[in-house]
This record gives structure tokens, C-alpha cells and sequence, in this order.
């Protein structure tokens, strides 16, 4: 088994160590190197060349933000953030991600005592993933609405009129998000749910970022909202997304707190509560993620005669998700993030 090198960034010995046992407990990893500050860790990225690095956001001299900018200018490399679920840490991970991180995770997640092993096992699958990325496209990302696609030339494929769009997504899906989200027109004609992997206290955040750079509004859904055209709807973190049909032929968010699963919000559970309702009536997209939520949804929104289409692994920073899909024989079609709303409007 090829082992992954690590390069750990943190200011303070106390965690550079606990995520250190966390590697050198386990075969897959080693550590290539320390660094207790952001100019330590742009040296040692370039000189040690390591599959991935973990990176504290908050430290002295240079912080990680800064320190990950300059890294994906001098030695790209997979990076994943550690952070803290304060406001200034929420908006400095998706910062993060914008900037070219693959993935963040939660210290207090790490500290944990006693440790919980199934986080101890999604951070070292993380990571490992991580190492195996494919880094973000900057061309692909969108930082202003553009024009839509010309719709009497895109090949008509739908057979009902889609009232729901969902759009699931995980590693990688901030900076996908941008490159789709902002085309769609104020007058776009479907609701819109994106559910994106994210610990709680994070969605609010990206949910906010993104209401400054789409047409549509933008907002974390919240119990008893309406789902309807106009708006696009983030699933909150910490809790499970489902849809109910109201008299009068309204559609409303529903949010449980169920804790069975590890993805709180999960992709299988919005499609799953989703495709009984809206039937043919409804389109999902799945795009980069680890693992394979979104697999027993899409199982489901095809039995009930819905559309599927996937982010095909050609722009995936991590093409886990969409895999599973394509591969189980559920997507209609496949094509790379930079065709993805094109794709959707010929449905749509």
C-alpha cells in the first residue's frame, strides 16, 4: 500500500503532535515534515514536496490563508484546513476554499476526549482522499452572473416541466457550487435545493457568500420555508433535509435532526423524501464528493421517473460521488463541471 506524506502546520506543539500519533497510528500515512507557521510551511511545501498538508487557519507571523495562497502560487499541493467553528473561522474556511483547499475539517473534532473513532476514521479518509485530489480549476469558477444558454439551440431533453432542482455535492463543492450557482437567471423557472456536505455553523456562511454573487436569492433553509422558483435553498448542516406537500399543492422544508447517518445533511435523504413528490418532475446533480451519497437517492429518483446527471471525473477534485452514480447506471448524462448549467438548462 502506497503510504501518503504529510506535512502538518500548526503553531502548537500540543496539536502538532495529537495529529501526528493520528497519521503514525495508521500505515496508510507518514510524516514528512512540521511547520509552526505559515512562512514554515510555504519553505517546506516546496522542499519536501508532500502529498498533502494539513494547515491550522490561525497563527502567527503568517497565518493559513496566507500561507495556502502562496503555496498554490509556488508548489501546488492538497490542502486541508483545520479549523474552528468561531465566525472568523467559518469565513476564513470558505475563504480557504476558495482559495484552492480541497477540504476542511474541525479541530475540536480532533480533541475530542475521548476521541470519537468514527471522526478519527472520516478525518484519515479525508485526508487521504484529499492527497489523490485534483486542485481547483480557477477558470472554472464564476465570480459574476453571465449570460444563460441559448435555449432554442440546447437540445431539449426533459419530458415534464422540472419544478425542483437538487444539487448534491462534498469535497470540493464550494468551488463547484461557484462555477454553476450564479448563472442561474433571476427568472429561472424550478426551485432549487443544494445539499453540500458541511459540519454545522458552515452552511449559514456559504449560503450568505453565495446570496452576494447569484441573481436568485440565496439562503440556509430553514423549517416550514416554501420551495419555490426564485430562490436557491442550502441545506443546513446538523440536520436532514426532506420535502412536504402541503394542501393546496405547496411544497415546505422539513428538518430532522436525525443522527443515524455520518452526512448531516445527506443527499440520499432529500432525494429520497423528494422523489415520490415531484416525480419526472424533478432533476438532480451530483458533483465532486467522497463516498457514495446520493447513490440510493438517485436509485430512487430514477424509479420515479426523474433525471439524474453527474459531474464527470475530468473536472472532479474528488470523483467519489458521481462515480458510484454513473456507474450504478442511474445518470442520464455526464459531463464536466464547466458544461454543467448548460446541461441543466436543457432540461430546465
Amino acid at each position: 500500500m502506497k503510504q501518503t506524506g504529510v506535512l502538518i502546520v500548526d503553531d502548537s506543539a500540543f496539536m502538532r503532535r495529537a495529529i501526528g500519533l493520528l497519521f503514525e497510528s495508521n500505515p496508510g500515512f507518514y510524516v514528512v515534515g512540521i511547520a509552526r507557521n505559515g512562512e514554515e510551511a510555504v519553505e517546506k511545501a516546496v522542499r519536501l514536496k508532500p502529498d498533502v498538508i494539513t494547515m491550522d487557519i490561525e497563527m502567527p507571523e503568517m497565518d493559513g490563508i496566507a500561507a495556502l495562497s502562496q503555496i498554490m502560487k509556488a508548489s501546488p499541493c492538497p490542502v486541508v484546513m483545520l479549523s474552528t467553528q468561531t465566525g472568523s473561522g467559518t469565513v476564513a474556511s470558505l475563504k480557504a476554499l476558495e482559495l484552492g483547499a480541497v477540504d476542511f475539517f474541525l479541530k475540536a473534532d480532533l480533541l475530542q476526549d475521548p476521541p470519537s473513532p468514527e471522526l478519527i476514521r472520516d478525518f484519515l479518509a479525508r485526508v487521504k482522499e484529499a492527497a489523490t485530489a485534483k486542485l481547483p480549476d480557477e477558470s472554472l469558477a464564476v465570480s459574476a452572473p453571465v449570460a444563460i444558454v441559448d435555449r432554442s439551440r440546447a437540445a431539449r431533453a426533459k419530458t415534464a416541466d422540472i419544478e425542483l432542482v437538487v444539487i448534491g455535492t462534498s469535497t470540493g463543492g464550494p468551488s463547484a457550487l461557484q462555477a454553476i450557482l450564479p448563472r442561474f437567471p433571476i427568472d429561472f423557472p424550478a426551485a432549487i435545493i443544494v445539499v453540500q456536505h458541511m459540519p454545522p455553523g458552515f452552511t449559514k456562511p456559504l449560503a450568505d457568500r453565495f446570496n452576494t454573487l447569484c441573481p436568485l436569492e440565496v439562503c440556509e433553509a430553514a423549517d416550514g420555508d416554501e420551495i419555490r422558483a426564485g430562490r436557491i435553498l442550502v441545506a443546513p448542516a446538523g440536520f436532514q433535509t426532506l420535502i412536504v406537500k402541503k394542501p393546496g399543492g405547496r411544497y415546505i422544508v422539513r428538518l430532522e435532526a436525525e443522527s443515524d447517518r455520518l452526512y448531516k445533511p445527506s443527499v440520499d435523504v432529500t432525494l429520497s423524501a423528494a422523489a415520490p413528490i415531484f416525480g419526472e418532475r424533478m432533476l438532480t446533480a451530483i458533483l465532486t464528493g467522497m463516498g457514495n451519497d446520493g447513490l440510493e437517492g438517485a436509485g430512487l429518483v430514477k424509479a420515479h421517473k426523474g433525471h439524474v446527471v453527474v459531474e464527470s471525473e475530468s473536472s472532479c477534485i474528488v470523483y467519489g460521488m458521481p462515480k458510484v452514480v454513473w456507474e450504478a447506471g442511474l445518470a442520464d448524462h455526464q459531463t464536466p463541471l464547466g458544461d454543467m448549467y448548460n446541461l441543466i438548462r436543457t432540461y430546465v
